[in-house]
């Protein structure tokens, strides 16, 4: 089934199979055998230049879901290597996704139309190549929250039920998530380019990425491309990482395959915001020595970085010595540039922004240091805190230090952060109310997963896009967990 030219819902280039051959394998998705759309972003589908009315029609569940592309489309699954928990794996790939093609949206803007969960690829390495419900709601309501937070993501166009049973521990009820992005070349993108050993293919995935991303490059020298390349990456993931920390967002798999060249959080599996602050947060089940944990996470970018800058090594200088200095002159730039972000972040969250630049340069270190400490060791709930900061700063700080069990300390630096006269309506536009906590979202997930009950997600989702305002029946998705809810622990759902 072919959508004609007057229902088509868009036209579907294939930029990155053309562009990269070898690095995309011809593949069509698996055509499901009930398609029943569970959730659809219908701003976001207008955004993209779709009507979310035709999308909900049975033909366009047939796109949305890769069975019915319009003419000229050429899916492909993406092959890129990844160093998954420091190992390196040489091929990768979309193992249970397809690149359905890139649509430009009415503002000119490229997005990849992508699935996962659309079945078994080349590169499945034995999985079955589905997904589950759960999982794919997660991802949906997740980066709709990292959206809302101003947090460069990829975005869930849609979650469709395919009617089909996935064994995983137990038999679930499977789904497709169509994700949409900038794109979905990754820093395994790159080093699976550069494992080649054909020079051409890494240049050309080089001049794909920068005409995708930074085409104001693109007339520089190959050299010079490659490390403008490099250069932009690594102010792109300094900012996204000080921006998770910020918001106490743990990833919970920073693979190499799962760091974007354009900036934007992928792959929501393991993923999960901190309720008590922990810098040793670990959520995922697989991650059992702490590689991934919260407060590893700049660290790990930094790591990731410089696999990049191994694969470019090629086209960075022709003689290696001179190439592997340009590489390290170039990852000098991430800790500065982390650390730039991440204390213009905390300065906003604490109301010692942009109205104060210029001010309390001697004092704000170390009350930033010192507030950790107190985190720390009241193990207070991270995001109320902070939000609890503004009450404190009009006044009232009985909330704040209902958060700890000795508020003594906390009326020490209270003191001496309440001199520098902080902005607690600037903190309110930084700080936010509702984040998609883990007992919520696992409530939610629940309902969806086994009853079909999708009402608790629709309501946490409404939370989340709004985050920073404050409204009457939301109380329940500003509180903390439960003490019965224990320790979290998260899957990857493969």
């Amino acid at each position: 089934m072919t959508p004609t030219a007057r229902t088509a819902p868009a036209t579907l280039t294939h930029r990155f199979a053309d562009a990269v051959p070898e690095m995309a394998v011809a593949w069509r998705a698996d055509v499901p055998p009930a398609p029943a759309l569970l959730v659809l972003d219908d701003a976001l589908a207008t955004e993209l230049g779709l009507d979310p009315a035709f999308l909900r029609t049975p033909v366009g569940l047939a796109f949305l879901t890769g069975a019915a592309l319009p003419d000229g489309a050429q899916p492909v699954a993406q092959a890129y290597a990844g160093h998954q928990f420091g190992g390196y794996n040489p091929r990768l790939g979309d193992g249970r996704a397809l690149l359905l093609g890139e649509l430009t949206a009415p503002d000119g803007t490229i997005h990849d139309l992508h699935l996962k969960g659309s079945g078994p690829t080349p590169f499945a390495r034995g999985g079955d190549g589905y997904a589950a419900v759960g999982p794919m709601l997660r991802e949906y309501v997740v980066s709709e929250a990292m959206h809302a937070l101003g947090i460069p993501t990829t975005r869930a166009l849609a979650v469709v039920a395919t009617g089909r049973d996935v064994v995983r521990e137990q038999i679930l009820p499977g789904a497709v998530l169509v994700r949409t992005a900038s794109s979905h070349l990754r820093v395994g993108s790159v080093v699976f380019a550069n494992a080649t050993g054909d020079r051409v293919v890494l240049e050309r995935l080089v001049d794909h990425a920068i005409e995708r991303h930074d085409p104001e490059t693109a007339a520089a020298a190959p050299t010079d491309r490659a490390r403008a390349l490099l250069d932009v990456v690594i102010a792109r993931q300094a900012d996204l990482i000080a921006r998770w920390m910020l918001v106490g967002f743990v990833h919970g798999v920073m693979n190499t395959d799962n760091m974007t060249l354009s900036g934007e959080t992928i792959d929501y599996g393991p993923c999960a915001f901190m309720d008590a602050f922990d810098s040793g947060a670990v959520f995922s089940s697989i991650d059992r020595q702490g590689r991934y944990a919260y407060g590893n996470q700049p660290g790990i970018g930094e790591w990731n970085l410089a696999r990049l800058a191994e694969a470019l090594l090629p086209l960075l200088a022709d003689d290696t010595d001179a190439a592997i200095s340009v590489a390290q002159d170039a990852l000098d730039a991430y800790r500065p540039a982390y650390n730039a972000a991440w204390s213009a972040g905390i300065r906003a969250k604490l109301g010692l922004g942009a109205a104060h630049e210029g001010r309390d340069e001697d004092a704000v270190p170390s009350l930033v240091s010192d507030l950790f400490d107190l985190l720390a060791f009241a193990r207070a709930d991270y995001t109320l805190f902070f939000r609890h900061l503004a009450t404190a700063a009009r006044g009232d700080t009985d909330p704040l230090r209902d958060l700890v069990a000795d508020p003594g300390p906390l009326d020490l630096w209270l003191a001496r952060w309440l001199a520098l006269a902080p902005d607690p309506e600037a903190m309110d536009r930084v700080n936010p109310l509702y984040i998609p906590r883990n007992h919520l979202v696992e409530e939610a997930l629940a309902a969806a997963s086994d009853t079909g009950d999708l009402s608790l997600l629709h309501r946490l989702t409404d939370a989340v896009r709004s985050p920073f305002t404050a409204r009457p029946g939301l109380e329940r998705y500003a509180e903390p967990a439960p003490d019965a809810f224990g320790p979290y622990v998260t899957y990857c759902g493969t």
